[in-house]
């Protein structure tokens, strides 16, 4: 008796799931990680304390909201497109703190802020290949 699961019988919203999963481990360490450790990466990334800090601690609900949507029986399309717009909003968020000139990153913070942002992107995008085989 096989215990693999293939694409062809798992279930329609396992994708979804998993990727909501994903992006709640991911959120939760980093959210942890910049609430923490503000003060050290401050001096390494050029950012603002307050700055980090405040974008850790919002990353702790958002992960607890991904861990309930992912544990329903059913995932709710209207709540999954939110997390879509929700990531969105934090990539927007972080080109305008780059371009915006109210913070004067180092180069590695430069390279932090688009990498988190590319992160959020993939999510962004597999949460909607993941709505996409829902339908």
């Amino acid at each position: 008796m096989s215990l693999t699961l293939n694409a062809a019988t798992a279930a329609p919203d396992a994708l979804l799931r998993r990727v909501l999963l994903a992006d709640a481990a991911v959120s939760a360490l980093m959210g942890v990680v910049l609430a923490v450790d503000a003060g050290m990466l401050a001096g390494w990334l050029g950012l603002p304390v307050p700055l980090l800090r405040w974008a850790g601690v919002s990353l702790l609900p958002f992960a607890a909201m991904l861990v309930y949507l992912a544990t329903r029986p059913a995932v709710p399309r209207r709540a999954a497109w939110a997390v879509i717009a929700v990531d969105a909003l934090w990539i927007v968020d972080s080109a305008v703190l780059l371009l915006g000139g109210w913070v004067e990153p180092t180069a590695l913070g430069t390279m932090f802020v688009i990498g988190q942002a590319v992160a959020v992107l993939v999510f962004a995008e597999l949460t909607w290949f993941g709505l996409r085989r829902t339908a």
